[in-house]
């Protein structure tokens, strides 16, 4: 298994507790594809470098996970699907 390290933003309109939900199913998107979450912070509300889909603020989000190679083609396309994510990215970290 390989790890990860995924950031990604969520659209600052509607209430926290939308934000927490969005959250919770970027999560579940990961354990449904056998991914082993080791941490996850929400980094808060901070606004944009530039507009994204008519969006200047957004919630940072930050989770670590070890998944195999194969499953993040799959993480990656059911995160794109979800309109409450602005934007997200996926690196690997190399060994330590």
């Amino acid at each position: 298994m390989n790890k990860y390290e995924m950031m990604f933003i969520v659209k600052s309109q509607g209430e926290e507790k939308d934000v927490k939900g969005v959250f919770t199913a970027v999560e579940k998107i990961l354990k449904d594809n056998k991914a082993k979450i080791s941490e996850s912070k929400d980094l808060g509300l901070k606004k944009l470098a530039y507009p994204i889909k008519k969006e200047i603020n957004g919630y940072y989000g930050l989770i670590t996970f070890e998944v195999e190679k194969d499953a993040i083609a799959e993480i990656k396309r059911k995160i794109s699907i979800n309109e409450s994510v602005l934007r997200h990215l996926i690196i690997k970290k190399e060994e330590e």
